[in-house]
């Protein structure tokens, strides 16, 4: 995925005798810096040349009668045009950029310019329903920002959760199956939840208690959740689809007032509980891990665990705890794709969310922010597949349905670079 750095590691390179310092921070600001420049030269040379002048795309940003804001119809020319002058503008800033802090902010609106471009010049002559993206985005979001937040609990204490993969399959099934039976889909939420902790309390006894290699672990758990569901759904859900395997699904809820804001309401404040659950949960990691004395104990756990120990702190406690709790956010991630989306559940029907999810933490840098950004970045890829087929874009849908993976490659492989986890990520312990 990429190539992660440890702090033990040696960064020094000899040459000629001499030893040289390798600087991160000066190679990330770079690396950044050329992208936004082949971002720049991709615009002006593929979604400039060769499009007419006089051609528009519509916009339509909100449907809501109270507020409603009229469609924009752009000229894709000059409009894509002043797009790769921006780009090319923060690339040279990016280039110049001497401060540590914020190095993916040119990028960010760098990306935002590629993919409005991008969109502009596939919808020419259309019209691309902008507020009906970036919703399906914000949905395609949710699971790989819970996710992400299973990964990120687990490994900032220090064991590293491969099995997201398998707690979002084993979560759909049961939200599916519970919902279904009861009727009740709260019941089904919280059975996925439970589903995804009991395999995040099996994560932690074979790699916590007995110091299994943790990355075997994940991935055998993934193809046992695999098998599982598989076999139950031929067996138990196929003959008993009406009862077992056709739940209602939780239903946009409305925040009064806020959710008639143009874009912005309905994206944020008219969604199921599903996307109330992801902002909540995400203040929490965000808050609890950086902000109280639990996230302090967490974190100590995660970079030096025999330091934490002798200062009273339970270690193999703190990385059940967090295991456990990183199991049950999965959890509630794996029981949306059933109970929050399709209302069915399918094999394998997660189709390895749960690996982008840990690419997205990775690409976070450990951080619930970070993380956030990834996801919405890869949910953005996800959806915009659809879009582009709604306007017959002559790409194949083969091609169109890689999207989100090769932004997943694209993103963490080649942008990423060299990054720093927990020091004690993936290490076991074992008291003296």
């Amino acid at each position: 995925m990429s190539s992660i750095h440890r702090p033990q590691d040696n960064e020094k390179s000899k040459a000629g005798g001499r030893e040289l310092r390798r600087d991160p921070a000066k190679t990330r600001r770079i690396g950044l810096g050329a992208a936004l420049l082949v971002f720049a030269a991709l615009i002006l040379l593929v979604f400039v040349l060769g499009v007419p002048a006089g051609v528009k795309v519509t916009y339509r940003l909100n449907a809501q009668p109270a507020f409603s804001i009229p469609e924009l119809h752009l000229p894709v020319l000059a409009t894509n045009l002043v797009l790769g002058i921006l780009a090319a503008g923060l690339g040279v800033a990016q280039l110049l950029w001497k401060k540590n802090r914020h190095p993916y902010m040119f990028f960010t609106f760098g990306m935002i310019f590629l993919a409005f471009s991008f969109i502009s010049w596939a919808g020419k002559g259309q019209a691309v329903d902008l507020e009906g993206l970036l919703t399906a985005s914000l949905i395609q979001a949710v699971p790989l920002t819970l996710g992400a937040m299973s990964g990120l609990l687990c490994e900032r204490s220090g064991v590293i959760n491969i099995a997201i993969e398998g707690q979002f399959l084993v979560a759909a099934f049961f939200g599916a199956v519970i919902g279904s039976a009861t009727g009740a889909l709260w019941l089904g939420l919280v059975s996925g939840a439970i589903a995804g902790g009991l395999i995040g309390v099996v994560l932690a006894i074979f790699t916590i208690t007995y110091l299994a290699d943790q990355i075997i672990v994940g991935v055998v758990l993934d193809a046992f959740a695999l098998g599982l569901t598989t076999f139950f759904l031929q067996g138990l859900l196929v003959p008993n689809q009406l009862t077992l395997n056709s739940p209602e699904v939780f239903q946009s809820v409305a925040i009064p007032l806020v959710s008639k804001i143009p874009i912005i309401g309905p994206l944020l404040f008219n969604q199921n509980i599903f996307v109330y659950l992801t902002i909540l949960i995400l203040i929490a990691v965000q808050l609890g891990l950086f902000h109280t004395r639990w996230g302090l104990r967490v974190r100590a756990v995660g970079e030096n665990p025999k330091a934490a120990e002798t200062v009273g702190i339970d270690v193999i406690r703190v990385r059940y705890r967090n295991v456990i709790l990183g199991g049950v956010v999965a959890g509630i991630g794996g029981a949306s794709f059933t109970i929050g989306s399709t209302g069915q559940f399918a094999s394998n029907m997660t189709s390895g969310l749960g690996y982008i999810a840990l690419a997205a933490m990775i690409f976070g840098r450990w951080r619930p922010l970070g993380a956030l950004g990834a996801a919405l970045l890869f949910g953005f890829a996800d959806a915009l597949q659809f879009t582009l087929s709604v306007l017959n874009v002559p790409i194949p849908s083969d091609i169109l349905s890689m999207f989100p993976y090769l932004a997943t490659i694209f993103a963490v492989a080649g942008l990423v670079g060299r990054v720093v986890p927990p020091a004690a990520d993936g290490q076991a312990y074992v008291r003296e």
